[in-house]
């Protein structure tokens, strides 16, 4: 095999190819890296990152760092530079390599060399791998020694492994700080040296000795190198120093905007009062726009922190405006459209954050200048432009979500903005006006002729921005139209789709309509788009969301005390659901199994025949009431749901389906680690409407006398999200309500509850289905890869084991991530669960204590450069085959648990040891009795 099939190996598999183990891979660039020819074995050597990557476990990666420092010891100054190059952007897999010193004396053996630059390569080599070896105290001599070189190549690298051991050890950052400050105070020291030795001060934080030594440095250096880029280095360097002394305050000064940043993010605890007083004024008396604008960004990160309340609570005279607030209000009108977003940043925090603090003022100074903002920005196609006005658009929606008043004149505002702007701001315009309407409901209908109007204007050409301003406008479209579009308002849609949208448009606008409950129209996208894809699994997948949103579709047609027709929209509903299953499980691959979507659709046509059942049960209170002798039965068998006759028992029965049902919806819930949040809250609204019908139907017929009603209507005007979650907690404080009056007034059980029950179960299903983002859309990836050991030599075989020694099974793990890690949640701790169920006996069935039978250990670990290992001692003192599972969850930032897995199992077979099996073999022959000795045959017994 050659090394473009290890390059293939290294690559992702695509669906259907064999995905060879780590050695093959490992087998195949360690050809590359014998080959006689330089370009294999540098593109050998390059390919080693992939290897981290794709198997990221410490046996591997210890082999193949040996490896490659053979390489950096026998190669030349190219293929050292490749290895730098790998050992750099493999830092974080440094920590697993199990032979340091043999690693560390393979790369060091360079620095000896004649040549200066193979000694500047190999300190840097040393300077990347500081984090393993921040004590050796030869590497610490090279670079104490390498810095007074009078190569310049070989000191610029000293001063990178000065830095990065700096930053690791607290013994070389006190023996090489005066050193530092010899060469950087030094009169033979040239300039742009000096400018790289500076920022090696920055790491000099690990006591305060060592801390104010070189603030005092640095202090002197301000004064004694007055020239622009030595105060620049010099106060970054200062900067980066006080973010990491927590004593240090922050000084204000003009010419380091972006570092008082910084430090504004990072320690906003530690800004007095007079500290942002001082960056008021400071921004107040420039007339410079450039140097405004860096103050100002500045107090726009601060004023979203608790600094901003720190400014407020010691202000002297609380009647008269702040100096902030005044420096907002003007910024607002600034001719620099930079400048005045930071303005309206600055006054919606002040609004959202301070509502003490002259609120009304604050609030119309907020809009007006928001309104003046976007009259400016919407006429300019430029990048910074656009920029601004998301800025600007962002803090708007913010302060609406806090202010919902201010949510009706501003969204009419830009809807009359809309007409005007080009096409990029409409497209941002349309993203919030879109926020703001999920936060509150002010797109009425009374709006959708000026929308249409747009959206028959809108495509005109096949542009990239005439197709995202066709998907934003119809998304404002949806949100108006509350889930209940006119044939009016999808003819245009679709004579728009048809003349300039190409299908990836229709798809995104079709996804869109399925979330916010328009099913008719996006089954008909999605049917239109099932012939235009170019693989078979793309047509499944189109196919089942064309199945499911027809689904949706016949159940939204449902009427209030149409019972019989419930019963056929649930039917026709199933039918669908069962086609779109059926799909949605063809369009599966192993790269991609789609394990969130059928989950959720099989619980959606469980809770729909769930639903039916309950109808049904319903009525056979006509078909079947309870016999004459019902209430003797009662009296006798005291239990009085007997009066009620059979219903009552099919009624228990949906009570403890739907239960069932609310707590796989809490499964799905712990299993969707990735979610967003929107997701994950309609998960919770399903599993509370199955929760609400079984605690209606205990409420009315099972226990009336204890039930209790839990209050909605507060929540679902102050806490929902989204139209759909609106309208979901709106039915449950309708249908509680009805309960709690028709519980007080009538015994159970009559044709009322009954009634009663069908509404709430209609009620329910009018509610269109919303189908959220991570139904279609994973924006983050989190998995967990496991490896056992001791592992078998077959994945048949079981692992042997005697049955009075103990086994340590070694869990080791990778946390691998998406393409962005850590977008809603980040994985703080895993939670390793292993337990051992015997499968089959062998010997006898001896008396075994029962805390000895099995083995039940839970234990959290936190994953470092995300890898996690720890052991654990089972005992299997029961002789037979075993099983030991290994279920694996993670715990978040919030200390909540989710189940996310992966379960690895292995075999176990407990053998029993030499010792006791010889005891017992002697045992045996023990008991067995002594065979009878045969008569002795006298020599006269012959002749008898």
């Amino acid at each position: 095999m050659s090394l473009s099939t290890a390059r293939s190996f290294l690559s992702e598999a695509g669906y259907g190819e064999q995905e060879l183990d780590a050695n093959s891979a490992l087998m195949e660039l360690d050809k590359g890296l014998r080959s006689g020819k330089l370009g294999e074995q540098c593109e050998a050597v390059v390919l080693f990152p992939k290897l981290f990557q794709k198997y990221p476990f410490p046996i591997l990666i210890n082999s193949a760092f040996l490896k490659l420092a053979d390489i950096f010891r026998l190669g030349n100054n190219f293929l050292r530079l490749c290895v730098l190059k790998v050992t750099q952007q493999s830092e974080k897999h440094l920590e697993k390599i199990l032979n340091v010193d043999e690693f560390v004396k393979r790369i060091f053996s360079v620095i000896h060399s004649n040549d200066p630059v193979a000694r500047a390569i190999t300190l840097r080599m040393l300077g990347s791998m500081a984090s393993i070896i921040p004590e050796r105290k030869s590497a610490h001599h090279s670079i104490r020694q390498s810095l007074d070189s009078h190569d310049n190549v070989e000191v610029e690298a000293a001063i990178f492994a000065a830095a990065s051991f700096s930053a690791q050890s607290k013994d070389f950052a006190a023996g090489i700080c005066n050193k530092i400050s010899e060469m950087i105070q030094g009169l033979d020291t040239p300039v742009d040296l000096k400018l790289k030795l500076i920022p090696t001060l920055q790491h000099m934080h690990h006591d305060a000795g060592l801390a104010s030594s070189s603030r005092q440095l640095l202090q002197q250096l301000l004064t004694s190198y007055p020239s622009t880029h030595m105060v620049i280095v010099s106060l970054h360097t200062f900067t980066q120093l006080a973010t990491l002394v927590s004593h240090t305050h922050p000084q204000t000064d003009p010419a380091v905007a972006t570092d008082l940043k910084l430090l504004a993010k990072k320690a906003p605890h530690l800004w007095s009062r007079e500290n942002t007083q001082t960056l008021c004024d400071c921004a107040l008396s420039i007339p410079y726009n450039s140097l405004k604008l860096g103050m100002l960004s500045v107090l726009s990160a601060l004023s979203a922190t608790i600094a901003i309340k720190q400014y407020f609570s010691s202000t002297a005279d609380p009647s008269r405006p702040t100096d902030l607030v005044r420096l907002a209000q003007e910024s607002c009108y600034h001719s620099n459209l930079a400048v005045a977003a930071h303005g309206v940043t600055v006054l919606s925090n002040i609004a959202i954050s301070c509502p003490e603090k002259e609120v009304l003022q604050v609030e119309q100074d907020t809009v007006l200048g928001v309104e003046s903002l976007l009259m400016m920005c919407c006429q300019d196609d430029s990048p910074s432009t656009q920029a601004t006005l998301k800025t600007a658009l962002t803090s708007l929606v913010r302060l609406l979500k806090g202010r919902p008043h201010l949510s009706q004149p501003a969204v009419e505002f830009l809807l009359c903005q809309l007409h005007g702007a080009r096409e990029p701001a409409r497209v941002l315009m349309c993203h919030a006006l879109a926020a703001i309407a999920m936060q509150m409901p002010v797109l009425g209908e009374s709006m959708l002729g000026d929308l249409m109007e747009l959206y028959r204007v809108a495509g005109r050409s096949t542009s990239d921005r005439q197709q995202e301003l066709l998907v934003s406008l119809a998304t404002v479209v949806f949100v108006a139209s509350q889930a209940s579009l006119s044939a009016e308002v999808k003819t245009v849609i679709k004579q728009q789709l048809e003349d300039v949208a190409n299908g990836w448009t229709v798809y995104r606008i079709a996804r869109q309509a399925s979330r916010m409950g328009c099913h008719e129209l996006c089954s008909e996208l999605y049917q239109s788009l099932r012939t235009r894809v170019a693989s078979e699994h793309f047509y499944f997948w189109l196919n089942s969301l064309k199945e499911f949103s027809q689904a949706e579709h016949c159940l939204s047609q449902l009427q209030e005390g149409d019972y019989s027709g419930v019963l056929t929209a649930i039917a026709e509903a199933l039918r669908a659901y069962q086609k779109g299953i059926a799909s949605l499980t063809a369009a599966s691959t192993p790269l991609s199994p789609l394990a969130f979507q059928c989950e959720f659709v099989k619980l959606r046509i469980a809770a729909l025949q769930a639903l039916s059942q309950l109808i049904c049960t319903c009525n056979s209170l006509k078909t079947s009431p309870p016999p004459a002798i019902a209430a003797t039965i009662a009296l006798s068998s005291g239990n009085e749901l007997q009066r009620c006759g059979r219903i009552s028992t099919q009624m228990k029965v949906s009570m403890d389906e739907f239960r069932h049902l609310a707590t796989r919806y809490a499964e799905l819930y712990q299993s969707s680690f990735d979610a967003d949040a929107a997701t994950l809250r309609g998960l919770e609204l399903q599993q509370q409407s199955c929760l609400l019908i079984s605690h209606v139907v205990e409420a009315l017929i099972l226990d009336p006398q204890t039930a209790s009603f839990p209050d909605y209507s507060s929540q679902s005007s102050e806490q929902a999200q989204s139209e759909y979650e609106r309208r979901l907690m709106s039915v449950f404080s309708h249908v509680l309500e009805e309960v709690e009056s028709l519980s007080r007034k009538h015994p159970p059980v009559s044709y009322l509850h009954t009634s009663c029950l069908c509404d709430a179960v209609i009620a329910l299903l009018k509610v269109p289905l919303s189908f959220q983002r991570y139904f279609f859309q994973k924006l983050q990836s989190t998995s967990i890869k496991l490896a056992l050991s001791p592992s078998p030599r077959s994945p048949t075989e079981p692992i042997p084991v005697q049955n009075n020694q103990q086994l340590t099974l070694k869990v080791e793990g990778v946390v691998q991530h998406g393409s962005a890690p850590g977008l809603f949640r980040k994985i703080q701790s895993v939670c390793l669960n292993v337990s051992s169920t015997l499968q089959s006996k062998s010997g006898q069935d001896y008396k075994i204590p029962l805390d000895a039978k099995a083995n039940e250990i839970e234990r959290r670990v936190e994953p470092h450069n995300d890898y996690f290992s720890t052991q654990f001692l089972l005992n299997f003192s029961i002789l037979g085959t075993h099983t030991v599972s290994v279920e694996t969850s993670v715990v978040d930032g919030s200390g909540i648990e989710w189940k996310t897995g992966p379960k690895s199992t292995m075999s176990v077979k407990s053998l029993e040891d030499p010792y006791s099996q010889q005891l017992r073999h002697q045992l045996q022959q023990s008991q067995q009795p002594l065979p009878q000795p045969p008569p002795q045959r006298s020599v006269y017994a012959r002749f008898q």
